[in-house]
């Protein structure tokens, strides 16, 4: 977009004063502002360029009633994409763009020709139906039904709906548990420290470490894979702070940012000595980079080799443009699939369900292994799964859960929560010390 501001000139046909300003949806419409050549004229200029500046280098219409009419579900979507794209950071924070993406797809696929202004309850119930059919749980449908509520109110704050449209999706419920047919999700639980011993040895070396740390902080997920020795404040040695992301402005890119909350890790002896060897020499390079872990893949790989070396081997080079590059940092979506493969090989599937050994010794391709098990045995793999894997969201839920017995409030302050309430849901009740209590005093 041009920088260059739209200029005062003088309207030929009636010989007002008037500026010519882009819509914002590839439209241009000119703005009469008096009699040419008056102080009154050049006020009401500057006022125009001014509120044309304040609304994105976009013009409002004179009556969101009277436009609205013209503006299209996919004009409106592509609207909001650009004003969400900068607000929410999706550059920075992929999972939030995914989820966004997720419920604008379902209104521009039923009602994407559909003048924005005629939008209404009964439309938001058949996105609603939409999102029943892909199977998307209770509580994600409520969200994303949400989603799409948030996105006329913005429409409505920038007058390019009739507010009405907003209110109107407001009396829309959210679904409840128990009177619909939307799956329940299972509340996150801590995991064992028995389970995760047990999958320890399966992780490569360098998510081995990660998941130490997390155990430790009780960190989220994605601050354990942003890292850096330049967001850590060592003054302390008896505790290190590390602050997420404090690059990118006074509070970083944490969850709770937006709510200008500063998000304060706190690092002990125990987390130093697990964090130290990965500090590196360069303050801004990520502790956990995993083009070392990699690199180390490939050495003991080649340690591993039952056949030595010919010439052409030793002599090759890495490539110089891989299709998937190596990331200078974990993404969480990485980070949860290391953990997932270390679960499958600790807690194997039952020889009856596994992958079958082919007559040249490899194991039969996932494709060919999915298509092969009936719907039945299937459905009995992901059951297998989900009592057997686990993610590190839960390692958050398990530092919790420990530090509990020191009250909500230590609990708050370490897991960075704003309410006790929050902290409430992380730290898990120990029934067994109740019961215990109980059958003492009676």
């Amino acid at each position: 977009m041009s920088d260059r501001v739209p200029s005062y000139r003088r309207h030929k046909q009636s010989g007002q004063a008037v500026v010519t300003l882009p819509d914002g949806f590839g439209n241009r419409r000119d703005v009469l502002l008096g009699k040419y050549g008056t102080s009154a004229s050049r006020k009401e200029y500057a006022r125009v360029i001014s509120e044309w500046e304040a609304n994105g280098r976009r013009l409002p219409p004179k009556s969101a009633e009277a436009s609205a009419p013209d503006l299209s579900i996919n004009e409106l979507v592509l609207a909001y994409w650009k004003f969400a794209e900068d607000y929410y950071g999706f550059g920075r924070r992929r999972g939030i763009s995914f989820n966004v993406k997720d419920a604008l797809r379902i209104l521009k696929e039923l009602y994407g020709h559909t003048p924005a202004a005629e939008f209404g309850p009964l439309a938001l119930k058949a996105c609603r139906a939409a999102m029943l059919k892909k199977d998307w749980s209770r509580s994600y449908i409520n969200a994303q039904v949400d989603k799409l509520r948030r996105v006329f109110r913005w429409a409505a704050s920038e007058q390019l709906v009739p507010v009405t449209v907003w209110q109107a999706l407001r009396t829309v419920e959210a679904l409840r548990r128990g009177r619909t047919e939307a799956r329940e999700t299972k509340k996150v639980r801590p995991v064992a420290a028995e389970q995760v011993e047990a999958t320890l040895p399966h992780m490569p070396l360098l998510v081995q470490v990660m998941v130490e740390f997390q155990r430790l902080t009780g960190c989220r997920p994605d601050e354990v894979c942003r890292v850096r020795p330049l967001d850590i404040d060592m003054s302390n040695p008896a505790c290190w702070i590390y602050r997420p992301g404090s690059d990118a402005g006074e509070f970083g890119e944490h969850k709770t940012a937006h709510h200008d909350q500063e998000r304060l890790i706190l690092i002990g002896p125990r987390a130093q000595e697990v964090l130290r060897p990965y500090l590196g020499t360069k303050l801004d390079a990520y502790c956990f980079d995993p083009r070392e872990g990699e690199q180390q893949r490939s050495l003991n790989r080649r340690a591993a080799r039952q056949t030595p070396l010919t010439p052409s081997q030793r002599a090759r080079k890495p490539k110089a443009k891989r299709k998937r590059p190596v990331q200078d940092r974990y993404p969480v979506t990485s980070y949860r699939n290391a953990i997932y493969r270390a679960c499958d090989r600790a807690f194997p599937l039952p020889e009856d369900l596994s992958p079958l050994q082919q007559a040249d010794g490899r194991k039969e391709s996932r494709a060919a292994w999915w298509k092969r098990l009936t719907a039945e045995e299937r459905e009995v793999v992901r059951t297998w799964r989900r009592e057997h894997r686990w993610h590190p969201n839960q390692l958050r839920h398990s530092r919790a859960t420990e530090l509990r017995g020191y009250g909500l409030d230590v609990v708050k302050t370490i897991l960075g929560h704003s309410k006790v309430e929050t902290s409430q849901v992380y730290a898990e009740k120990d029934m067994q010390a109740a019961m215990e209590l109980v059958s003492k005093i009676g």
